[in-house]
């Protein structure tokens, strides 16, 4: 983000001495706004608070493409919304039951929560705003007048392959020529049913007037210059914002900058045509989701920002954003690799603590916690997640039991917040069926009366220190300690792999006692889980006390 941020300073600095620097975004609610679309925020987000951080003066725009036409109904949505398709996203109802005015603002509401919560500053923008206020009438008439040139631009890329739009917000499958009718930049919704299905039949330049036809049968003749029930096809529209707001740094996608693409395009026509200059614009790589299958069975949709932060701390999931570069695909942890990802950024944060940590390290660390305006949210007593998790799991959440545990872990309820609420809902929204811990009511006698004599020996070893260090830095000391006795060996020796085969034997005894099974969560955590007596009476000790 550095070497970015020094790029658009520089070009600022020569295009628009003494200006604001503008970082720009674009995002559509034409549904769920997906946890991929947080990228075209993030990256923009994390060069602006570079520049920020040094002092220049900066403005982040997201411009809400509200006024893009309803192209289908998504996945979960009444198939009767059908009958909106066409019309502008801010026209189009909101699902039933949404206390919004309308289709776009309904699925903005949760993405500008998101934005809140990660602590981004922004300009927002309603294009619906801006195209029906006239704001950008000039632009508009200007992209008529000019529209052979830019048709000319659009016919360098043109091939004869039916167009494919480059994402489903764009109005791509408008820009093509269509044979022997004259290109128009414009697109008009119709005054009689509200969608787009028209075609511009007449122009003229001087007077701007225009006639359309619409699909529905109705026709309608206008002075354009009067008229802003329309708006400018995506690849005039975007080099249009480009000189309109002066950007000067939007990345895009893989889909925006191939060759022939909205961003190649978009450069030409806002030179030729709006005097403008296109943004510095790097390529931004995908967001993979891990554990999407899940999600995508119990919601019937891809995760969402919002989502997100439900299981991940805010320093986390900027983090994700921060540490890599723009090109760099990232990967969203919904399933156990979230307990990787956390680990990792628990070790970071202990080396940033410590002073360990490298240049790099620490100016992600940095960007990841704070933003120029200063400290976010973070959690006071970071227990690693993935006990967290085992815990809430093994104790179904019970408060009591919860805050009992956490005290051994040197920690409270409130001080383990909002990790802890972050793990309570990853293991009621994301667990694996399978990985569902369940302590065993009743030891097994069955099993405990097969013991062989080192078996038995082992686990009454167990049972008897249990409460000689009753933490989680005890308890594996015990637990990987006791076939170190066994076997007349001292707790520090380095474990060789016969000593490693022997541990890996008795943890199978202890989970069988306590859990049913040959694997669970990490011993020591399933231990301090259970508590002491409930542990002992499993192991074949005394039953507790009620």
């Amino acid at each position: 983000m550095s070497r970015m941020a020094d790029e658009v300073i520089e070009a600022a600095e020569r295009r628009s001495p003494g200006r604001p620097i503008v970082c720009a975004s674009g995002l559509s609610p034409s549904g769920p706004i997906h946890l991929g679309n947080l990228r075209e925020v993030m990256t923009p987000h994390l060069v602006a608070d570079e520049i920020r951080r040094r002092g220049h003066a900066v403005e982040h725009l997201v411009s809400w493409d509200d006024y893009d036409r309803f192209r289908r109904v998504p996945a979960g949505i009444d198939p009767a919304w059908a009958e909106h398709v066409g019309k502008p996203l801010s026209e189009v109802p909101a699902p039933t039951g949404s206390p919004f005015a309308n289709w776009a603002e309904h699925f903005k509401a949760p993405m500008i929560a998101a934005l809140t919560d990660l602590g981004v500053p922004y300009r927002g923008i309603s294009q619906s705003e801006m195209y029906t206020s006239g704001a950008y009438r000039d632009q508009v008439l200007l992209a008529m007048r000019e529209r052979a040139r830019i048709d000319t631009i659009l016919g360098r890329f043109r091939t004869k392959k039916k167009h494919v739009p480059e994402n489903d917000d764009e109005d791509g499958a408008d820009e093509d020529r269509v044979a022997g009718r004259e290109y128009y930049p414009f697109k008009p919704y119709c005054g009689a049913c509200g969608r787009d299905d028209t075609t511009i039949t007449a122009y003229d330049d001087d007077t701007t007037e225009m006639t359309y036809t619409c699909a529905c049968g109705s026709s309608e003749t206008v002075l354009l210059r009067d008229f802003t029930r329309g708006k400018l096809v995506w690849k005039v529209d975007w080099p249009m914002r480009w000189a309109y707001e002066g950007v000067h740094f939007e990345p895009s996608g893989v889909d925006h900058s191939s060759p022939g693409s909205s961003y190649q395009v978009g450069g030409l026509i806002v030179d030729e045509v709006f005097g403008g200059e296109a943004p510095i614009g790097p390529m931004y790589a995908f967001v993979g989701i891990t554990g999407q299958a899940k999600m995508s069975s119990s919601r019937g949709s891809v995760p969402t920002p919002g989502d997100a932060l439900e299981i991940l701390e805010v320093p986390v999931l900027r983090w994700l954003f921060a540490r890599r570069r723009p090109n760099q695909a990232i990967k969203v942890a919904f399933d156990q690799e979230l307990h990787r990802l956390y680990d990792e950024w628990d070790a970071l944060e202990r080396k940033v603590a410590a002073g360990t940590a490298g240049g790099i390290e620490v100016t992600g660390h940095v960007r990841a916690v704070t933003t120029a305006e200063g400290d976010l949210p973070r959690t006071a007593q970071p227990v690693a997640y993935r006990t967290l998790a085992s815990v809430v799991d093994i104790t179904a959440g019970d408060p009591a039991q919860l805050e009992r545990i956490l005290a051994g872990l040197d920690a409270t309820p409130d001080g383990a917040r909002p990790r802890l609420d972050k793990a309570a809902h990853w293991v009621a929204s994301y667990m694996p069926d399978e990985a569902h811990t369940r302590l065993r009511s009743e030891p097994d006698t069955e099993f405990l009366a097969g013991l062989d004599d080192q078996e038995r020996e082992a686990v009454a070893m167990l049972r008897d220190h249990l409460t000689d260090d009753w933490s989680l830095d005890g308890l594996t000391t015990l637990v990987y300690g006791v076939p170190k006795k066994q076997a007349g060996l001292p707790l520090d020796v380095k474990p060789t792999d016969e000593l490693k085969a022997a541990q890996r034997r008795f943890f199978v005894v202890v989970y069988r006692l306590l859990v049913g099974a040959d694997t669970g969560p990490r011993l020591p955590t399933l231990l301090l889980a259970a508590g002491p007596e409930r542990v002992r009476y499993l192991l074949g000790g005394p039953a507790p006390v009620s």
